[in-house]
C-alpha cells in the first residue's frame, strides 16, 4: 500500500460524536458567451491610424465595454462595443485612404522634381 492509504486505513472511518456534518457547495456559473471588446484593434488604430482622434474615441468606447463587461451588464457591454467596432472601422478607412493619398502625394513631388532636375541637365544648367 501507499504510504498514505496506510494512514487512512489505520485510522479507519471518520466517527462523529454528535457534531454536525458540515458540507461546502460550489455553484458553478454557467459559461457566458463573450462579446469581443476590440481593445487591441482600437489600441492599433490610436497608435497608427488615429485620423480625427477617431482611434482614440473607438479605445475609450472598448475600455467603457471591458468595463460593462466586468460588472456583469452584457446589453451595455454590447452597445459600447459595437460603437467601438464602428469607429475601428472608419478610422482604419480613413487611415488607409490618408496613407495612400500621402504616398500618392510624395511620389508625384519627387517625380515632378526628378523631371525638373533632368530638364534643367539636358540644357546644360546642372549643378
Amino acid at each position: 500500500m501507499i504510504k498514505e492509504e496506510h494512514e487512512v486505513a489505520m485510522l479507519g472511518a471518520p466517527q462523529h460524536r454528535g457534531a454536525p456534518v458540515t458540507s461546502t457547495v460550489i455553484n458553478i456559473q454557467p459559461e457566458i458567451p463573450s462579446e469581443p471588446d476590440h481593445v487591441v484593434w482600437s489600441l492599433f488604430n490610436t497608435l497608427f491610424m488615429n485620423v480625427c482622434c477617431l482611434g482614440f474615441v473607438a479605445f475609450a468606447y472598448s475600455v467603457k465595454s471591458r468595463d460593462r463587461k466586468m460588472v456583469g451588464d452584457m446589453i451595455g457591454a454590447r452597445s459600447y462595443a459595437s460603437t467601438a467596432k464602428c469607429l475601428n472601422i472608419c478610422a482604419l478607412i480613413l487611415g488607409l485612404f490618408l496613407n495612400i493619398g500621402i504616398i500618392i502625394a510624395v511620389m508625384t513631388v519627387i517625380r515632378g522634381v526628378s523631371s525638373l532636375y533632368y530638364e534643367s541637365v539636358q540644357r546644360g544648367g546642372g549643378y
